[in-house]
C-alpha cells in the first residue's frame, strides 16, 4: 500500500509503501480499549485522600457520659457519625496504573495507525514554513486538505522543521507530537494525521 508525499503546499513530490504490518492490520478494538485506559489511568494522580477516624483532629474526650442521659453512647465526637468526624471507607492516595505487555502495545498502536489510514497525510516535512507565523501553518493545513483535530506527527528538533512548533502552538485544534510519543489516544482522538516521511520510517522501524 502506497500514499503520496505532499509538500506543505500541496504539491506532489513522490510516493512512498506503507508497510501493512504497521499501516494495514486489522484493527483489534479490545487491545486499543485497553491501551487507551491503561494510558488513562497512568495519567491519574490517585492523590485523592480522606482522612479516617483515626486521622482527624480531636475526639479525645468522650462526649457525655455512658448512660443516664437517654442519648445513644458515643465515645468520640469524630465518629463518622459525627458531622466533622472520619470518612468510612473513604479514598486514600493509590497508584491506579496497570501494565501491558510490550507486544500488546505494539498492537494497539499499529492497530490505531491502521484505522486512521484513510485520514492520514504523509508531507516530505515543513521547510516550507520560513518563519514561526500562525498564518503559514493554516495555509499549509488548507493546502494539504486537513480540517478538525489535527495530530501532526515530526520531528521538531530536526531542522527542516524548526517553525513548526511556533508556528502551530496558536491553533487550537492542532496537535503536534514526536514519533516516539506516538500514543493510542492522540491517534483516536484526531480527525486526520499528519506525518513527516522520516516520521513514518521512524515509526515503521520501531514497530515492526
Amino acid at each position: 500500500m502506497s500514499k503520496e508525499i505532499l509538500s506543505t503546499n500541496g504539491e506532489k513530490l513522490g510516493e512512498i509503501t506503507l508497510n501493512k504490518e504497521v499501516f494495514g492490520v486489522e484493527p483489534n478494538l479490545h487491545v486499543m480499549h485497553l491501551a487507551l485506559r491503561r494510558q488513562l489511568n497512568n495519567a491519574r494522580q490517585g492523590s485523592a485522600c480522606a482522612k479516617t477516624r483515626a486521622e482527624v483532629a480531636g475526639g479525645g474526650r468522650k462526649p457525655w457520659k455512658q448512660k443516664g442521659t437517654g442519648r445513644a453512647r458515643a465515645g468520640s465526637l469524630r465518629s463518622p457519625l459525627f458531622a466533622g468526624g472520619g470518612v468510612v471507607f473513604g479514598p486514600k492516595p493509590r497508584d491506579y496504573g496497570f501494565s501491558m505487555p510490550q507486544k500488546a502495545r505494539k498492537l494497539a498502536l499499529k492497530s490505531a495507525l491502521s484505522s486512521k489510514e484513510g485520514q492520514l497525510v504523509v508531507v516530505k516535512d515543513f521547510s516550507t514554513i520560513a518563519e514561526p507565523k500562525t498564518k503559514l501553518m493554516v495555509s499549509a493545513l488548507k493546502s494539504l486538505n486537513v480540517s478538525g483535530k489535527t495530530l501532526i506527527i515530526a520531528d521538531v528538533k530536526a531542522d527542516e522543521n524548526k517553525n513548526l512548533e511556533l508556528s502551530a502552538r496558536n491553533i487550537p485544534s492542532v496537535k503536534i507530537i514526536l514519533p516516539s510519543n506516538l500514543n493510542v489516544k492522540d491517534l483516536l482522538e484526531a480527525d486526520f494525521v499528519v506525518m513527516t516521511e522520516s516520521a513514518v520510517n521512524d515509526i515503521t522501524e520501531r514497530l515492526q
